[in-house]
């Protein structure tokens, strides 16, 4: 049986989650990749080197994080949230994102560990999501 969740419950399915499908958009249409994240309140972080994503949400900061549980196809839960693309500029908040995230992904690749090494580097971009909404379905 589906049933649509409050927005509380799908908050809970975001803040239960440690990889999500970021999409936004870019010249070429919808752009979807998977990144880790950590959620505190209604916002969403996370970090990335420069390339097409970042280039996308800073054109269009309208994104959307999309993430789900799925036991076997009868029972699941799916939510989304929708909001703003922020650049975290200042360095020690920066470094404070990072550092959760490293202990939230004690297993970074080496690209996210680069960028662990040094949070003020001019080519690591730390983010956040402001989240405007958040819908979600439960499968039971």
């Amino acid at each position: 049986m589906t049933k649509v969740l409050s927005e509380n419950e799908a908050i809970e399915v975001i803040k239960a989650g440690r990889i999500g499908r970021l999409g936004c958009v870019e010249q070429e249409g919808p752009y979807v990749v998977p990144i880790n994240y950590l959620i505190d309140g209604r916002e969403i972080y996370s970090h990335a080197l420069p390339g097409k994503k970042i280039d996308a949400m800073r054109v269009n900061p309208l994104v959307c994080l999309q993430v789900d549980h799925i036991r076997d196809d009868l029972h699941w839960s799916s939510a989304i949230a929708f909001g703003k693309f922020e650049e975290i500029r200042n360095p020690q908040s920066r470094r404070t994102v990072i550092s959760k995230l490293l202990c939230g992904f004690p297993k970074m690749t080496p690209v996210e560990s680069q960028i662990v090494q040094d949070a003020a580097a001019p080519d690591s971009i730390v983010f956040k999501i402001v989240v405007d909404r958040v819908t979600g379905v439960l499968e039971s």
